[in-house]
């Protein structure tokens, strides 16, 4: 499948609009999933319970696929984002898989999103390194976004660390930057969780409260100073896109609380947070979006091209962070 194919379609495939995911579903009114039928009478129920649910079997054969392909149960989980295809110099990798062969797998269409799957090791540490993600723009909806973070928290892994690229809002960050993402807003308008569920994907109501731990932060504050990085901190906000934020927005969404603006990221960390996973996230900024100033249009390939500059800078620190969870 090429980008085109989902481009010219509008989030279709093949001339099909996406389906199995529980906003394309649909349902006669007396509709009941099986596992919430179920789910008063015991803890845990399996997700083959949900036997009229695609998305569940989608999501039982991807989990399947990837254990039959990894040599051993990853512990770290990385999501690059856009342009940060670089990976870790002491990366040992035992294998490379195109998401086109993952089963399931949603196909990034967007510039900057290779769609590998890396796993190796850093040291003791077994790890995957997903290049590249899909994004609600795409046409993609939030539970097929997430299936791949979903399949691959079913294999044990324990922590998460996701990476993203995003348009300052705080006056004080610039263009290079890195940000330790403190807190989230998901102004996407979607949410991964929505429709059925199995209590054995995590709580149907998981607490937000500490979505980005101060364990790993304070890890990641360490590891920024072995290694000289000025390590800013701030709230990330997700919006749909594909257009950039207008200076009316850019007023709006930092007024709202956010100090960096971008398309990703939130659907995935709700998902983990639910899965019982510790998460880390990472913005590379961009561009500075200056709310209430002048500011230059901003193009696309500018970004990538900030993004690449600082690859090697933020490759490190993702590295530094493994060896010392």
């Amino acid at each position: 499948m090429s980008q085109d194919d989902v481009n010219d379609h509008g989030g279709k495939l093949n001339g099909k609009r996406l389906q199995g995911t529980p906003d394309a579903r649909k349902r006669p009114a007396n509709y009941t999933p099986v596992c919430e039928q179920a789910a008063d009478k015991a803890d845990g129920v399996p997700c083959d319970r949900l036997q009229d649910d695609d998305y569940a079997k989608r999501l039982q054969t991807t989990t399947r696929f990837l254990q039959s392909q990894l040599k051993r149960v990853p512990e770290v989980v990385t999501i690059l984002g856009s342009g940060q295809d670089a990976l870790p110099e002491d990366l040992a990798v035992e294998g490379i898989i195109s998401y086109q062969a993952i089963p399931h797998f949603p196909q990034p269409t967007a510039p900057g999103h290779s769609g590998q799957l890396i796993h190796g090791r850093i040291g003791a540490t077994a790890c995957l390194f997903l290049q590249g993600r899909c994004h609600h723009y795409e046409g993609y909806e939030a539970a097929e976004i997430t299936l791949p973070l979903r399949a691959i928290a079913q294999l044990g892994v324990k922590v998460l660390l996701i990476t993203n690229t995003a348009g300052g809002l705080k006056p004080s960050l610039g263009a290079g930057d890195l940000m330790a993402i403190t807190d989230q807003l998901n102004f996407i308008g979607a949410n991964p969780l929505r429709g059925p569920h199995c209590p054995q994907w995590g709580p149907r109501f998981p607490d937000m409260t500490e979505a980005y731990p101060p364990r790993l932060l304070a890890i990641a504050d360490q590891a920024a100073r072995r290694l000289g990085i000025d390590l800013k901190h701030g709230v990330y906000v997700a919006v749909p896109g594909p257009s950039l934020e207008t200076p009316a927005e850019v007023r709006f969404l930092r007024q709202a609380g956010g100090d960096a603006v971008g398309m990703s990221t939130a659907p995935e960390v709700i998902d983990a947070v639910q899965a019982g996973l510790e998460v880390f996230g990472l913005s590379v900024i961009a561009n500075a979006n200056c709310p209430g100033g002048q500011r230059a249009p901003i193009l696309v390939a500018d970004i990538l091209a900030q993004v690449k500059q600082a690859a090697k800078t933020s490759s490190q620190l993702l590295q530094e962070i493994i060896l010392n969870l």
